[in-house]
């Protein structure tokens, strides 16, 4: 089967990372189901002619479950970001909004109607928003193009992504996951978007996610790119990160940083240490799957989101996922957290009441301790 670019179409698209065949991230079965879960290829591919990364050809069947609790981070981001947007560019205050949702939440409607924005209806758009949603999409390039499309004369499109860069050079393998299809590159999204018709201006970098982008895109006969998009481009050129043979070393990292984990795990249980998980999101399964932690060294995680309360993450671990008083309640001499992105914010809530000692362990880009 010929296998086009998500992005631009070509058939110049090869095989960079294969992680084997792998469950679908957001599907979290019950405790009860005994497995074994279904699984699917899951490989990065590159494309040579306009460098962006995907996944390959492969269809996970099983539907994906809204069962995720926003964090406060994100919610706090968002807020935080339109302020930034609305200052920088004051003339959008007031003008009209259209946003492309995601399933990570993370919404700035709210924040820009309090701001004075006005929802689009059927016509175009001063500020159109993506945070997190296009990689939800297999047919990137085409969704793209809807954004493009959305977007009035004059107007600002304003995207952020998880970033090839991190992801890559932090050994972040656990965030590659069916139903995300595309790990995003500046230089990727600048030739995709010339494509059709749009032009980078700006770049910010910034922390969600692990190392995200935020990206402001014009019509090319509008956009007047200034120097971050210069600095971001040559940090990614120096990396290496549109080269298939660097990119490919990400497999071997990725197989490294996994039995790395499950050494320090089985480590804490010969010394007879107690390790609990604090989390059960989407990079979960990959994550424990490929480091081989099933509940006899991870008896079970925690998560805030109720539905996903007698669960369990899915793969060969079947680690259950419970409330988290019942983690507080077990006082662990190791918290694993598998939400490693949002560490700060988990290491303070546990903290709060003084905590009890526990040590603090974050899986990647290699298995490490963080202080309180």
């Amino acid at each position: 089967m010929e296998f086009k670019c998500r992005g631009c179409a070509g058939s110049n698209v090869v095989p960079v990372v294969d992680l084997g065949e792998q469950p679908c991230a957001d599907y979290f079965p019950p405790a009860e189901n005994p497995g074994p879960d279904p699984r699917w290829p899951l490989a990065l591919w590159l494309c040579r002619e306009c460098t962006l990364v995907q996944l390959g050809p492969v269809q996970p069947q099983l539907p994906e479950e809204a069962l995720a609790v926003e964090s406060a981070t994100s919610r706090a981001h968002a807020e935080a970001s339109v302020k930034e947007i609305l200052s920088d560019y004051p003339e959008l205050t007031g003008g009209v909004v259209f946003e492309f949702g995601s399933p990570h939440g993370g919404s700035w409607l709210e924040h820009l109607q309090g701001a004075g924005c006005r929802v689009a209806g059927d016509q175009r758009a001063d500020l159109v928003v993506d945070v997190h949603g296009i990689v939800h999409e297999p047919q990137y390039g085409e969704m793209l193009k809807l954004r493009a499309e959305r977007l009035a004369a004059g107007g600002l499109l304003v995207m952020e992504f998880h970033h090839l860069l991190p992801l890559f050079v932090g050994n972040q393998f656990d965030t590659i996951r069916h139903g995300h299809w595309v790990y995003m590159s500046l230089r990727a999204l600048r030739n995709v978007a010339a494509l059709h018709g749009l032009a980078v201006e700006s770049v910010r970098q910034v922390d969600m996610f692990g190392g995200s982008l935020l990206v402001m895109l014009r019509h090319a006969a509008d956009a007047h790119p200034d120097a971050s998009v210069d600095v971001v481009q040559e940090d990614e050129d120096a990396a290496g990160i549109a080269d298939e043979v660097q990119l490919g070393t990400l497999q071997e990292a990725a197989w490294h940083a996994a039995g790395a984990l499950h050494d320090e795990l089985a480590r804490h249980k010969a010394a007879g240490r107690t390790v609990l998980g604090y989390g059960a999101p989407s990079k979960a399964p990959l994550l424990l799957d490929l480091s081989k932690v099933t509940t006899e060294l991870l008896p079970f995680t925690v998560d805030l989101a109720a539905g996903k309360h007698g669960r369990r993450i899915p793969g060969g671990g079947m680690v259950p996922i419970r409330p988290i008083d019942e983690l507080t309640a077990a006082r662990p001499d190791v918290v694993l957290v598998l939400t490693w992105d949002i560490a700060d914010e988990i290491i303070t809530q546990l903290e709060a009441g003084g905590g009890w000692g526990t040590t603090y362990l974050v899986p990647l880009p290699e298995p490490h301790e963080r202080g309180c």
